[in-house]
């Protein structure tokens, strides 16, 4: 892991929607290498968090960085255009609900940005897609179509294909919540891995247990701040706020 604390900065994150203050204040540093959960309630602001960090969900005020380049620059349209797509190559981001084109097959996919984005030619794009699904666990299946795999086949095919841009950043935002429970942890077993191979990440997830297990740190967030933050086993042992213990003991009594 590197000394450098301020990989991913993010100063005085504000977010509205009208009247609706979603973000309060947010600033956060994470290191090159950290692996950094996000829990919290539903509407607490972690999904809109993680999605300022790319500009899909562009704050209402503060900024975010990334390896010393500003992400959310204010900039002409077409200058804008140009500098967020090069950002956003060096930032993989997993849906909830995977997002995968479904009149293609994993491979095609997988090789699609690549091709477009880098120029990668048919033949280094093919040996890329089957380098990110063998990790993934998924290179039996490269020329399966989305509808004939299962939500967590797809979504491991959804990193497969964040991971191909070779990002410095991944995000997922509640990666695992639309599978089924059986599901759920082949995906935290890719994550997982992804982790042992010190890969930047910043996860939104309901998942203690993994959070525990993998996470560097945890940020506790509730109504647009965050409430605490540490690492795992202060978080979920002996956590300092109200508010954090109330919300893990609530998580407890509904766990299934």
């Amino acid at each position: 892991m590197s000394d450098n604390p301020e990989f991913v900065q993010i100063r005085h994150a504000q977010k509205s929607f009208g009247k609706l203050e979603v973000l309060k204040d947010i600033s956060l540093n994470v290191a090159r290498g950290q692996i950094v959960a996000i829990i919290g309630p539903s509407g607490s602001g972690k999904s809109t968090l993680l999605r300022a960090i790319n500009d899909l969900d562009p704050l209402t005020g503060g900024e975010v960085w990334l390896d010393g380049t500003q992400v959310n620059k204010s900039l002409p349209h077409r200058q804008y255009e140009k500098h967020i797509n090069a950002m956003r190559q060096d930032i993989g981001m997993v849906f909830q609900h995977f997002n995968l084109f479904p009149h293609l097959t994993a491979r095609e996919n997988v090789t699609m940005a690549p091709k477009l984005l880098k120029g990668l030619s048919d033949r280094e794009a093919d040996a890329l897609a089957e380098e990110q699904l063998d990790k993934v666990g998924m290179l039996e299946r490269i020329d399966y179509y989305p509808s004939q795999l299962s939500g967590g086949q797809k979504q491991r095919v959804a990193i497969a294909r964040a991971l191909a841009m070779k990002p410095k950043l991944m995000l997922f935002d509640e990666a695992t919540s639309a599978l089924d429970p059986e599901l759920v942890d082949e995906v935290n077993q890719v994550m997982k891995k992804l982790a042992e191979e010190h890969i930047t990440m910043i996860i939104v997830t309901h998942e203690m247990d993994f959070a525990a297990a993998v996470c560097d740190r945890v940020l506790f967030m509730d109504q647009g701040v965050v409430v605490e933050e540490g690492p795992p086993w202060v978080i979920f042992r002996n956590p300092k706020k109200e508010r954090t213990r109330a919300f893990l003991r609530k998580h407890l009594e509904n766990a299934p």
